[in-house]
């Protein structure tokens, strides 16, 4: 397995998958109700302190899987900033108008971006499938042929980029044409995606075969070879987020860093 993904284990690691799903879930609501200028960026700051620190992963790292998620900050918000609507004109040329009120929503927007991208990274990079799946099948009693199923998948996905690399390797070798031409390309992924496709049925159908042999479509009790279940780094996720919500709105009432603007009644 590729150790690049795969950065030391931290307190995040240990929380319960569920919980950090639906904690995770509930502050992405909350992003959306923030309107707030200085509180969606002091709230983004709470979001990005714990995604530098607690992922386990080096800056370096961090940067890598940060940049597709900064282009999406750069890009939302300046399509709002260079044509948005406002009264207070800051620079205007041609079709680009600039004004404090778009330029306001466009920091808004950009920051609410960004914070939904570094969630869903904490998520994504703290959270193992397997220890997510079991979670779901004990704590919100997922029926385990659904979670099983969804572990098989994803299991399945490097075998299948596996295979791609073998059947494109074998038709070099066997020969086969490269021409820029669109039917060649055309005749090229027909060639890729029929034995692709081929090899996933039939090995979507022993699977099929082999988890309705080991009754993983009754309805009785199963034991587990995993299980999860709930420790103090739960407790310390859920305060974490309570306490620095809690200093952010402060912070943003007290000592605002931008103009106090709520971007749902700025002057149009």
């Amino acid at each position: 397995m590729n150790t690049f993904f795969n950065g030391r284990e931290t307190w995040l690691h240990k929380i319960n998958p569920s919980l950090k799903l639906f904690t995770i879930t509930c502050l992405f609501i909350f992003a959306i109700t923030i309107h707030q200028l200085n509180l969606m960026v002091a709230f983004s700051s709470v979001v990005l302190l714990l995604f530098l620190f607690g992922t386990g992963h080096s800056l370096k790292h961090i940067l890598l899987f940060s940049l597709p998620f900064i282009l999406i900050f750069v890009s939302t918000s300046s399509s709002m900033i260079l044509f948005g609507k406002g009264v207070t004109t800051l620079f205007k040329w041609g079709y680009v108008h600039i004004t404090e009120e778009s330029l306001l929503r466009g920091i808004h927007l950009g920051f609410r971006a960004l914070t939904f991208a570094m969630l869903g990274l904490i998520f994504a990079l703290t959270t193992k499938p397997v220890k997510l799946f079991y979670s779901l099948m004990q704590q919100l009693k997922l029926p385990s042929k659904y979670a099983y199923s969804f572990m098989a998948a994803i299991r399945l996905i490097p075998v299948m980029i596996e295979e791609f690399h073998t059947i494109r390797n074998a038709q070099k070798v066997r020969g086969a044409k490269r021409s820029g031409k669109i039917i060649e390309k055309i005749h090229r992924m027909h060639a890729l995606a029929i034995p692709l496709l081929s090899q996933s049925i039939r090995r979507a159908f022993r699977i099929a075969v082999a988890m309705e042999a080991k009754r993983f479509d009754s309805t009785k009790k199963r034991t587990f070879y995993y299980h999860v279940g709930f420790t103090k780094f739960d407790f310390i996720f859920l305060s974490y987020f309570i306490l620095m919500i809690a200093l952010s709105y402060k912070f943003s009432t007290y000592f605002p860093l931008l103009p106090d603007t709520d971007v749902r009644f700025s002057n149009d």
